[in-house]
């Protein structure tokens, strides 16, 4: 027992020894963030899927390795011999998004850094509740005009390559801008409308239509384009219907259909500004306003 604590010793004096801390720290810390990355990119889309397939893949090799099971052994490892191929092809959505971050000016280590603080202040509260209600406006007044319009609203997942294929706005929410944008004879109703950070950023954009085979043949292309773009980001996507004036949500691949003005305003408020995790400051300055608006 002594030989093994003096051995133990030995190889954490000769670890400090041998240690820069300059360069070996820089390491250690560039790894760290790059996996922070990674876990990022792939928490709460259809990577964590995946991943959870390719673990199930890794456990099924080890029991066929202990079971003797040959043919499973030799399948499993003509995966594994060609698993950075195949990694690059499955995940090629997040792969691209994860580069397009990367080269954006607001993103990579930059927006790690002052992320929170653009996150989490006060206007930038108010920012998001003038969009979300000025949507929620916009929405009642196409409604009576029976004209449909698909709203996206981006959340963490910057939408790069979706805003250049439409018209770059950079404009203060309103319903009058909103509903503008969407009048059937507007040159840019035909389209998806990006709010980005509270403000209406581009509009007239072209979405991703989903593959999903369950989704309903009355649903239209305005709908399966919001699917898909919520099967593809983190996006809140908001379609109303020219046909039956009904309002839907798509998020996460999910369509959820039938909001008023009041649940709409709710329920994006409850997605896009409340979230279990944020700093109790930021509650305190939420519960604020609340209180005030009750008074008023």
């Amino acid at each position: 027992m002594a030989a093994f604590f003096e051995n133990l010793w030995q190889q954490i004096v000769g670890f400090f020894v041998t240690y820069n801390w300059i360069s070996d720290t820089l390491d250690i810390l560039l790894v760290a963030l790059f996996l922070y990355f990674i876990i990022r990119l792939v928490r709460d889309s259809r990577a964590e899927q995946l991943l959870r397939g390719i673990l199930f893949l890794v456990l099924l090799y080890i029991v066929a390795y202990f079971l003797q099971l040959k043919t499973v052994q030799f399948l499993l490892q003509a995966v594994f011999d060609n698993g950075l191929l195949l990694l690059i092809v499955v995940f090629q959505p997040e792969v691209r998004r994860a580069l397009e971050q990367a080269g954006n000016s607001r993103s990579g280590i930059s927006r790690f850094f002052d992320g929170f603080k653009a996150e989490n202040n006060a206007a930038h509260i108010e920012q998001w509740n003038k969009a979300i209600e000025a949507t929620a406006d916009a929405l009642e007044i196409l409604q009576k005009e029976k004209m449909g319009a698909l709203v996206v609203m981006e959340r963490t997942t910057r939408l790069g390559e979706i805003v250049r294929s439409g018209t770059i706005m950079e404009a203060e929410p309103s319903a009058a801008l909103i509903s503008a944008v969407f009048y059937n004879k507007a040159p840019l109703h035909d389209g998806a409308m990006i709010i980005r950070d509270g403000k209406v950023y581009a509009a007239s954009c072209i979405l991703p239509l989903t593959d999903n085979l369950q989704i309903s043949r009355e649903l239209g292309t305005r709908h399966r384009a919001g699917v898909g773009m919520s099967e593809n980001s983190d996006a809140i996507v908001i379609i109303l219907s020219e046909e039956t004036g009904m309002i839907s949500i798509a998020e996460g691949g999910e369509l959820k259909r039938n909001f008023t003005r009041d649940t709409l305003i709710k329920t994006l408020a409850d997605r896009i500004l409340w979230n279990d995790d944020e700093p109790e400051s930021l509650k305190k300055i939420r519960h604020f306003r609340i209180t005030r608006k009750e008074k008023e």
